[in-house]
């Protein structure tokens, strides 16, 4: 099975639903029109497609190579690909043009981005670690380092990565050991042990620049005492050119579940140099835009992931041959029908592509947020602002979880042929499983959620989010044609409002109450966001139907978003009723009867 890129999907939300030519009013759309951004789309999808793709599951056979001195090549046919997608300038595409970038804005990136981890996950990982490195690179440091780094990193030329996690700690990154003892040039030497860090170490570029979580001698213990260094592979003469191998290494790979073809990395650094990025004492804010830049990434992966496995779990069920109808032969002529004409197994298709469908959507709504961040006016700047962070934690824990959950199905429609490793629906769910766990658990999400993004700016943000959502089922109740598409947002508005008053009422009193809701209270976010976007899409997909237009793609998009509607949306009163039994039952039993 050949995955393919939906760039079609993605041309119909952003041109059509988004309407992007009507911001070219807002800083980087000036040069923007939906003419031009259709052309990057289809060439993004033939390079996805025809370069990307096919290496993707020779790659997972094969894996990445380590050997002595921390030496590591990735898979056959890899670096070849890598340096294709550097010379095309696809790696520059929304990157800063002070630094040799495109200047494109995020929402073309992340549908590009979407194509490419749909194409391949483990390869999209090298330039997406490198997004995530040069995003807080970007944000954080000197024009001296700018100036040093990121033209490198934004040709392709040099790749990056991000360095939290240590063997004692996750989440819980208050415990970082790594050591940094200023050298009294402005650089400080860096020692400690970083794990699972993606794409630490390869042979795809000439230098890899590590952004390094650690603590300066004598700062206080806590989260507090972090500070975020630049710690490149080779250092970096005055002239730009390469000087001596830095004292760090890739001391081993970890053999993974999925995502074969990326190099998951211990990493070693032994009094290695690097030089601060921004305040003593700020890393972790600092860090945060670079792990909100990986937190939207791997919702995007997860969900990408769920889009060819879908495709794959579609075509299987157009030509596997199984049983008869029961209304009947649909293949009279044949030995049996193909599987697609049983209501189960359309069930598993339809489920599948109406999370698809509504995910992308909702990326690309989330990614154009992130460009109006950078509004000059303050009204549109600040509210993107603070969708960016309500909505951060719901895309990258639902579109990981519903990814997943479409690789399943996926798995399910091949029968006994997906369980093999001749068919692509094994990997897709290997590889989608990491996305519920890195950059950050599904768990954390949800409790980073309700702790930390519901309350900011006294609950400003999730007011905003209502009202939107009330003024756009006010402006569309009349029309009959979206009328299910409408009622089922208002419903699912509803609920997700009701789950955040009991939070309000019952977390304050007792925080376990919180912790408990706090997954359901995420689903059901994640179901109102996806019934916001069908019902945009059901709208669009209904006056052109209604304008006469004979392309079945719209007919084809309100049945799908008819099925999220009916047999998907109804979740969110389970998640409701289940967040409101509160903390008692998951608490009482004692540790140790588990």
């Amino acid at each position: 099975m050949a995955y393919k890129s939906p760039v079609r999907d993605f041309t119909f939300i952003l041109n059509e639903v988004l309407e992007i030519d009507r911001y070219t009013n807002q800083p980087g759309f000036q040069d923007v029109s939906s003419d031009l951004v259709g052309q990057i789309l289809e060439e993004g999808g033939k390079f996805a497609d025809e370069v990307i793709a096919p290496i993707n599951n020779p790659g997972d056979k094969e894996g990445c190579h380590w050997s002595e001195g921390g030496v590591v090549t990735g898979p056959k046919g890899w670096k070849e690909a890598y340096k294709a997608m550097s010379e095309a300038g696809w790696m520059a595409l929304a990157a800063d043009p002070a630094y040799g970038g495109q200047g494109m804005p995020s929402i073309v990136a992340s549908a590009f981005g979407q194509m490419t981890a749909g194409a391949s996950a483990a390869f999209s990982m090298y330039p997406g670690l490198t997004s995530s490195a040069y995003a807080g690179i970007h944000a954080s440091a000197s024009d001296e380092i700018k100036a040093k780094y990121l033209p490198k990193m934004v040709s392709g030329e040099w790749s990056g990565t991000m360095n939290l996690t240590e063997p004692q700690c996750g989440t819980d990154l208050g415990m970082v050991r790594t050591k940094a003892v200023p050298n009294g040039d402005g650089s400080y030497s860096i020692t400690g042990q970083k794990i699972w860090i993606s794409a630490g170490e390869h042979d795809f570029s000439d230098n890899i620049i590590h952004t390094v979580l650690a603590r300066i001698e004598g700062a206080v213990p806590g989260i507090k005492g972090l500070s975020l260094f630049v710690v490149p592979k080779y250092l970096v003469n005055e002239d730009g050119s390469l000087g001596e191998r830095n004292t760090l290494e890739c001391a081993g790979l970890e053999h993974k579940m999925g995502i074969h073809g990326n190099a998951t990395c211990v990493m070693q650094y032994d009094g290695a140099k690097g030089w601060l990025l921004g305040e003593e004492g700020r890393g972790m804010n600092n860090m945060f835009v670079v792990m909100n830049e990986a937190r939207l990434g791997t919702g995007l992966q997860g969900l990408a992931i769920g889009t060819a496995a879908y495709q794959a779990a579609a075509e299987f069920a157009k030509d596997r041959l199984q049983g008869r109808s029961l209304t009947g032969p649909k293949n009279p002529e044949g030995p049996a029908d193909p599987i697609i004409v049983h209501p189960d197994v359309r069930r598993m298709l339809l489920e599948a592509r109406a999370f698809v469908e509504g995910g992308q959507a909702f990326i690309l709504w989330t990614a154009l947020h992130a460009d109006l961040e950078k509004s000059e006016d303050e009204a549109v700047a600040t509210k993107a602002k603070d969708y960016m962070g309500l909505l951060t934690p719901v895309l990258k824990a639902y579109l990981t979880d519903k990814g997943f959950h479409v690789a399943s199905l996926a798995m399910q429609v091949h029968g006994g042929s997906g369980y093999t490793e001749h068919f692509p629906a094994s990997q897709y769910l290997r590889d989608a499983r990491i996305t519920m766990i890195y950059e950050g658990t599904n768990g954390i999400q949800a409790l980073d959620l309700v702790g930390r993004k519901l309350p900011a700016h006294g609950g400003r943000a999730i007011m905003t989010w209502f009202g939107e959502i009330d003024a756009f089922v006010a402006e569309n109740g009349a029309n009959e044609a979206i009328k299910p598409f409408v009622d089922g947002l208002a419903d699912a508005k509803k609920k997700l409002q009701e789950g955040t008053m009991w939070l309000m009422q019952n977390g304050m009193a007792n925080p376990d109450n919180a912790g408990a809701a706090s997954t359901d209270y995420l689903n059901v976010f994640g179901l109102t966001a996806l019934a916001y976007m069908w019902a945009q899409m059901a709208k669009v997909a209904q006056a052109q139907v209604e304008s006469g237009s004979t392309d079945p793609y719209y007919a084809t998009k309100l049945q799908t978003g008819r099925y999220f509607v009916e047999r998907i949306l109804p979740d969110a009163g389970a998640h409701l009723a289940k967040l409101k039994t509160g903390a008692d039952v998951l608490m009482a039993m004692p540790a140790e009867a588990f």
